[in-house]
């Protein structure tokens, strides 16, 4: 349950069922959240001999059940990437290029013969009313005709030869399609008896945590609030500087803070997304630096976070972004947005129910870019707004200014389009921070990576 896993598979969902996602909000809000134990790090240190082997044994098995999930759905992507390009095997994929290759020269010696065979029937008309010919003359023109009549035979045999030939190679290459979209459907099966392998193993890790009793519910609320600005356009193959501001709105110290950062390119239409597999960051690599950490760190995606360590009372941590937009990666339209959650020593712990957002356009090299907007801070929501859920209790961050999360209404989705597909990724992503994803994964993320 990594919070990267969420804000991705809100990317997802919202290109996919935007109006599903958002509209389900309520049921979403009323579902309790799971506990978390209290000063997990501190109570798994105080854990005897059998039960810490016991911890041990119950977090291998689900890191090997995650594993297992990552690996047969890298497996199964492998599968429908050779499916679309007809990667069938070598010797498939070569005998069908020499049947049709067969099938070609035969047609071409065919139609030479049938030539050859005309030219010297004519040949034998014009001797045989020559007067003049000699009987020697007229036997080598019949002969020539006999010789021509056989090579069509020959060639016609031929041609039936390729045919056949070129029958059984598209034969093989159906079987060959069929048997591996039959393996595709079966890996999806298997990862489906994965997942459930993945589920009973966090499971039963929460129960191990559970039997220890002391638990604290992570709660969403409004301690760590972020701001995120930076440019209005990158360019391919370039990187640019983001400015994150974590600050601690809270009346209380905080102990340790961390944000998540997520970045996407999007797709210009909806059917370019595929549901199983988005995978709308492979464009982007972000490295990060504060005044306590002025090395660049790589950011991955699936795991890291932004480790911003103690913030005291009303303080805030500067963190320089450097998003760096592969050179492979095509022009149009991205977002990144972030997020922050924290955990205290007294097994207090919490996510942001607000989140901050950044749009951008990706352009070519050269390409004119436009004039940036100054971004403005956004106000902290009220928790008397009145807003459609839901995200009534959410704010967002965009670049350039301030509003709440808007959700589709009327029950359609919304039309195919990079325009519309923007705003439904940012309104698909708060809403799935706010309606407690975020705390589903600080709740099981310390149990289970305590």
């Amino acid at each position: 349950m990594k919070i990267r896993r969420i804000l991705a598979t809100a990317v997802a969902a919202a290109v996919t069922t935007p109006v599903v996602l958002l509209s389900a909000g309520p049921a979403f809000a009323d579902t309790p959240k799971p506990a978390t134990s209290k000063g997990a790090a501190a109570q798994q240190d105080d854990l005897d001999g059998p039960d810490f082997e016991e911890l041990e044994r119950l977090e291998a098995a689900y890191a090997a059940a995650e594993q297992k999930v990552e690996d047969l759905t890298e497996q199964r992507e492998r599968l429908k990437n050779d499916l679309r390009a007809g990667n069938l095997g070598k010797e498939v994929v070569d005998e069908l290029a020499a049947a049709e290759q067969a099938v070609a020269d035969a047609a071409e010696r065919k139609t030479a013969a049938d030539t050859a065979l005309t030219v010297a029937k004519d040949a034998l008309t014009a001797i045989e009313a020559d007067p003049a010919a000699t009987p020697e003359q007229k036997t080598a023109a019949a002969e020539a005709v006999t010789t021509a009549e056989t090579e069509v035979e020959e060639a016609a045999g031929a041609v039936t030869d390729a045919d056949e030939r070129l029958d059984k190679a598209k034969t093989a290459w159906d079987d060959a399609r069929v048997a591996l979209s039959t393996k595709i459907g079966l890996l999806a099966e298997d990862i489906k008896a994965a997942e459930q392998e993945l589920a009973a193993a966090e499971a039963a890790v929460d129960a191990f945590w559970e039997d220890k009793g002391d638990f604290e519910e992570c709660v969403e609320d409004g301690a760590v609030r972020s701001t995120l600005t930076g440019p209005k356009t990158i360019t391919i193959g370039s990187s640019a500087n983001f400015s994150l501001t974590v600050k601690n709105t809270s009346d209380r110290d905080l102990d340790s803070v961390r944000s998540y950062l997520f970045a996407a390119q999007l797709p210009e239409s909806w059917e370019d997304i595929d549901e199983e597999h988005p995978d709308l960051d492979r464009y982007f690599d972000i490295d990060w630096k504060t005044a306590a950490n002025p090395k660049w760190t790589e950011l991955d995606f699936q795991d890291d976070a932004i480790e911003l360590g103690a913030i005291g009372k009303g303080g805030k941590v500067d963190v320089t972004l450097r998003l760096t937009v592969d050179e492979d990666a095509p022009a149009g339209e991205g977002i990144a947005f972030t997020t922050g959650e924290y955990e205290n020593e007294d097994g207090s712990c919490g996510i942001s129910e607000q989140y901050a957002e950044v749009e951008f356009d990706i352009v070519e090299p050269g390409a004119e870019p436009e004039p940036e907007e100054t971004a403005s801070p956004s106000p902290s929501p009220s928790p008397s707004t009145s807003a459609p859920a839901p995200a009534a209790t959410s704010g967002h961050t965009p670049q350039g200014g301030s509003s709440h999360i808007p959700v589709a209404t009327g029950g359609e989705l919304a039309a195919t389009g990079s325009s519309d597909v923007l705003p439904q990724v940012a309104a698909a992503a708060g809403a799935a921070l706010v309606l407690g994803a975020g705390a589903v994964f600080v709740a099981r993320r310390r149990k289970v990576n305590a």
